[in-house]
């Protein structure tokens, strides 16, 4: 009795769901056209395109010369060190004493972790992972222009680089960038700046 129960109870949910079935299909169906809508209702190819130069112009409003030049020139910005490093480096001279010997630095990239570096031997130190999703936008990606990222990641750690390391994920290098990739970033910076100071030099020559 309780068997010719359960088997009547399956065939009518059975018969219920193939009932059911388009409806339901249909409601699904529906929300993921509603979906697909709210993404791309309003959308401009070209929005992404204008957002980026509008940040580009911000960003080199707002850095130095050659931090500007830096980013134009190899899509990185390097910062130095002015708090003692949770990795043992003693505290530095800062900025002001480029030259003087600032015992580690840190290379911005947009929308990657920040590394932190010794300028002297190249040594890389850490990963810091932090983001700056865009809050305001209602269509496609959270990301910010990448423009827009690097200066909220400059802002954030010349601002306060204490808090920035404190509250941002460290981890080893290599975690999520390829230290040699990061290496070669390196070279390309020192690269840069030996031709760069070659033409600042040759600026200021006079003429005979």
């Amino acid at each position: 009795m309780l068997l010719a129960l359960l088997a009547t109870a399956v065939v009518i949910v059975a018969l219920m769901w193939e009932i059911g079935r388009p409806r339901v299909e249909g409601m699904l169906e529906r929300r993921r056209v509603r979906r697909r809508a709210a993404v791309t209702v309003g959308y401009d190819p070209g929005r992404e395109r204008r957002a980026e130069q509008r940040a580009r112009q911000l960003l080199k409003s707002c850095v130095n010369e050659e931090e500007w030049e830096m980013y134009r020139d190899l899509g990185f910005i390097r910062v130095w060190g002015r708090e003692a490093h949770p990795d043992g480096v003693p505290h530095g001279p800062g900025v002001g004493e480029l030259h003087g010997g600032a015992p580690y630095a840190y290379l911005l990239y947009p929308h990657r972790p920040i590394v932190a570096y010794v300028p002297q031997t190249g040594r890389l130190l850490s990963e810091y992972c932090v983001e700056f999703p865009d809050e305001t936008r209602p269509y496609g990606s959270a990301l910010l222009p990448e423009s827009d990222d690097m200066l909220a990641r400059w802002m954030a750690l010349t601002g306060d680089e204490r808090r920035l390391v404190a509250s941002a994920n460290m981890h080893l290098p290599g975690r999520q960038l390829d230290p040699d990739r990061v290496r070669r970033d390196l070279w390309r910076l020192g690269e840069w700046e030996r031709a760069r100071a070659r033409r600042r030099a040759g600026s200021t020559v006079p003429a005979p």
